[in-house]
């Protein structure tokens, strides 16, 4: 359940999934005006509506975590049906599987950008992002029904256009609801969402491939992706109801009206000192391309992404220790939650301590541990203990998005743009990351290994060459100071 708000009026992360269908009204619906949320209110009084408040805002926005979840289980379904049929049932040869989970990553970009210039201008959130989960989990579904490489190619192109919304979206729709203070650790909860898809996404498709393979006469893989798909569609439709849509709304039949007053005074006060800018998405679009702290957030976070383009591949590596499909798929969740856990410390103790550099690069170092503990031995053990370390790497991919999401600036239509343009260049190491797994290398992946081995040592250069002396993103609700990320060019 979401936890109670601290004696400061900050509410603590979402820490709940379980909601509710249908909408929380607790009274009549209402309108507030557009002065009120100029009004001075009692401290007191402002407190406990603070509380009430975020406590009924957790709630809801917690099932972000879930379609998250869902979002990601999508898209990395495909490795799991690797191991039981899907490649070999499609003839796929060669490079063709990796360019099955590549051309995913193409349209994905596409759409980010444009997708997020969109959303700014919505009113209704709830409804877009709805959809934005619904029609990929029609596309995943559709996937099951694929028999030649160029359907798979065409599917997962789809799948990529129609997921794009999602994830960007969510990122900057906490933004309109929570203040700066806040959001950096309620985002550590939607992002972790990746981490924990994999591990139960794993156990997941072990489960149904175990049991549905010969039902209907389908192999195992096509009943994956059924399932899978039917589950995130529905889940998108509940969103519809569950979802928010934003404080400016004239009616919230969840909200109190003073709840509903400060939600949009909170706002108010937390953007007190930026410049006040029209939202038209073209300036959105004008004001985060001039900004170098985009181009700097999305340069590090491109590093970080490639060094973890294991990811995507983590059934395969597991594989090579020798167990059945099944095993394997278990096998697989152990790490994922191990590096779910460390990213809700990571980003708990860098909000305490302020401090961002060294919360990105230790965990680097432990991850290099790991691929470095991959390239000299095959030894099960040890291989399995190399994989707990590696995915501290993607635990770090956590502070680096809160600080982006935290530091672009607005206004709105600014951050939507700056938030999607980071996604688009930073998740393009996903295209090139395809084809550092290719099936030649294995079982022992070295050149691999090596490559992300590069990838970490790179980003451990941008990230702490001069942050150590410059320092870190220090957030105040008057002051935002942005230190410098140096990207190596060696």
């Amino acid at each position: 359940m979401p936890s109670t708000a601290s004696s400061n009026g900050e509410d603590s992360p979402l820490l709940t999934s379980r909601t509710s269908s249908h909408p929380i009204a607790d009274h009549e619906d209402h309108e507030v005006d557009d002065e009120d949320y100029l009004k001075d209110d009692d401290d007191k009084d402002r407190e406990a509506t603070e509380r009430s408040l975020l406590r009924k805002l957790d709630l809801r926005m917690s099932f972000l975590i879930i379609l998250d979840i869902l979002n990601y289980v999508d898209r990395t379904n495909a490795a799991a049906a690797r191991l039981r049929g899907f490649e070999g049932d499609l003839g796929l040869e060669g490079k063709q599987f990796s360019s099955v989970l590549s051309v995913y990553y193409t349209s994905y970009i596409l759409m980010q950008i444009p997708s997020n210039m969109l959303f700014s201008q919505t009113s209704r959130p709830s409804l877009y992002l709805g959809c934005a989960l619904m029609a990929p989990g029609i596309v995943t579904f559709g996937t099951g029904l694929v028999t030649t490489y160029h359907q798979a190619l065409l599917a997962r192109f789809l799948l990529g256009f129609t997921e794009a919304p999602f994830y960007i979206g969510a990122i900057f729709f906490l933004g309109r609801w929570y203040k700066r203070s806040e959001l950096s650790t309620r985002m550590v909860y939607l992002i972790s969402g990746g981490l924990i898809s994999v591990a139960f996404g794993t156990l997941i498709a072990s489960f149904l491939l175990d049991i549905m393979d010969g039902v209907l006469g389908l192999p195992a893989w096509n009943w994956l992706f059924f399932i899978e798909g039917g589950l995130t569609t529905v889940a998108g439709t509940a969103a519809m109801f569950i979802l928010p849509d934003l404080p400016e709304t004239k009616s919230i039949s969840w909200l109190s009206p003073a709840e509903h007053t400060l939600a949009r005074k909170r706002m108010f006060e937390d953007r007190s000192d930026t410049v006040s800018l029209p939202t038209d998405a073209r300036l959105g679009f004008t004001l985060a391309v001039l900004d170098w702290k985009t181009w700097y957030l999305a340069t590090a976070i491109f590093l970080e992404t490639l060094s973890t383009s294991f990811v995507i591949f983590f059934p395969t590596l597991t594989a090579t220790m020798g167990f059945s499909p099944t095993i394997t798929l278990i096998l697989c969740a152990p790490p994922w939650l191990v590096a779910a856990a460390s990213s809700f410390w990571l980003s708990n103790h860098s909000d305490r301590t302020q401090e961002r550099c060294m919360h990105v690069v230790i965990p680097f170092m432990v991850a290099m541990s790991g691929l470095l503990l991959s390239m000299v031995t095959m030894n099960s053990a040890a291989r399995y203990l190399s994989l707990f370390l590696m995915t501290q790497g993607s635990a770090s991919e956590v502070i680096l998005y809160t600080w982006a999401s935290s530091t672009v600036g607005d206004p709105p239509a600014k951050r939507a743009v700056a938030l999607a343009l980071i996604t688009t260049i930073s998740q393009s190491a996903n295209i090139a990351g395809s084809y550092v797994w290719v099936t030649e290398w294995g079982p022992t992946y070295t050149k691999s290994f090596a490559i992300c081995t590069r990838g970490v040592e790179k980003t451990e250069s941008s990230n702490g060459s001069r942050g150590r002396k410059t320092g870190v993103a220090a957030i105040s609700e008057k002051k935002l100071e942005i230190s410098h990320l140096t990207i190596s060019t060696e």
